[in-house]
């Protein structure tokens, strides 16, 4: 099973490429505040630098959070579309071993259909003046 998964919870974004558990290819760059435009070229580079086309791409991995709200928001984002566009499982886990255990439950079966965020804090929203 080719796995992509991606972090992109602070100014360090990263992405990988797996068979099963076995790691083909990572990237890992300075984000920052240029992560929506980065992250669709690294993608294509991390599959280039691998020989992997997108439409090999099985099952995703993401990191929901606690984290940035845009980062995850703008990862999150790109993994849901691509896992809906590519018809595949997608599975978003937190904690130190994420990656980990995002593997072993697609392995098993898991799909949660929609990553969802988890941000650590409830939103700082302004209200509307009236």
């Amino acid at each position: 099973m080719i796995i992509l998964s991606l972090r992109t919870d602070k100014p360090e974004a990263e992405l990988y490429l797996y068979s099963n558990i076995q790691r083909l290819a990572s990237i890992k760059w300075e984000a920052h505040r240029q992560l929506a435009d980065t992250i669709h070229k690294k993608l294509q580079e991390i599959l280039d630098k691998s020989s992997i086309s997108l439409n090999d791409i099985q099952a995703i991995v993401c990191f929901k959070g606690p984290g940035s709200f845009t980062g995850l928001r703008i990862g999150l984002s790109v993994a849901n579309t691509l896992a809906y566009s590519q018809n595949i499982p997608i599975v978003a886990r937190g904690g130190e071993d994420w990656l980990e255990q995002g593997i072993n439950d697609l392995q098993t079966g898991q799909n949660d259909q929609i990553a969802l965020p988890k941000y650590g804090s409830p939103a700082k929203t302004t209200k509307p003046k009236k």
